[in-house]
Order: structure tokens, then sequence, then C-alpha cells
């Protein structure tokens, strides 16, 4: 799991589970604010992610809002309105297509670095981009947009 903003990445780790994801959340929690502490500060950061079943998991949902932890939920069968399926995944899919990988630390060696190399610049650029998606999503009543 990647966790960005328009800054960049704020906090990598690989979740399986409910019970893992609850874990990865807490440990992002204490990424999110020596990294940024203006928004832990104000409470300016709102989680937006799929709708994954560890994601939507009872067990998840508790441990957001025991913290008062802002989301946007994800309306059902939009992956185009999700920053990591049209921003992230496509990059990582294009440095990683065709090879062949030993050893999982391999995959998550070759997985990370691609992130990690991309310009704050560009991040910017993808908030910018989510939030004109979803502007076209409301303003289409929750239907799908074709044409994002």
């Amino acid at each position: 799991m990647e966790f960005f903003d328009s800054e960049g990445i704020a906090h990598r780790e690989y979740a399986i589970n409910k019970e893992f994801c609850v874990q990865v959340l807490r440990r992002l929690r204490e990424s999110v604010r020596p990294k940024r502490p203006e928004k832990w500060r104000d409470g300016d950061w709102i989680l937006h992610h799929d709708n994954a079943p560890a994601h939507t998991s009872h067990l998840v949902q508790q441990l957001l809002a025991k913290h008062g932890t802002a989301q946007l939920q994800q309306p059902p069968y939009s992956p185009d309105l999700a920053p990591s399926d049209f921003f992230l995944f496509p990059r990582l899919k294009k440095v990683l297509k065709g090879h062949r990988f030993e050893a999982t630390e391999d995959i998550k060696r070759n997985s990370t670095k691609t992130p990690s190399d991309i310009p704050k610049e560009e991040f910017a650029k993808c908030f910018q981009q989510w939030q004109k998606r979803w502007a076209k999503c409301v303003a289409a009543e929750g239907n799908y947009v074709e044409d994002n």
C-alpha cells in the first residue's frame, strides 16, 4: 500500500488482510505526524482508499472512527477515481512489465523504487486530476463517467 498526497509518498507498507491493515493504518498515523505536521495539527487530511474488503471491514472502520479519520468513500465500480489506480499503478506496471522476480523482497524493492522517483510536482498534478475526476462524478450524480 502506498499512502501519498500532493507532496509525495507519506507511508509505504504491504497489507494483506484486515488485521494487518489496522496495524498499517496505525503506523500511517504515526508517519503522517512527522512528515505532514501541518496536516496532522489541523486535522487536514482525508483517507481515500478503494473498496477492498480489508479497507471496508468493520475492524478498519472502527479504528478510523475511533481516531476521527475523515474518509472519502470510493463509489463502487469506480477505480478511475482512486489516485493509485489512475496515477500510481500504471507507472508501476510500465516499469515492472515483463520482469520475473525470484523473491518477494525483489518485488518489494522494484515496486517501491518507482514511486520514490516521482517528482513532487507530479503528485500535485495527480491531485488536481483527482479533484477534476471527482467533480465529474458529482456532476454525473455518481453515475459512471466514461471519459476522465
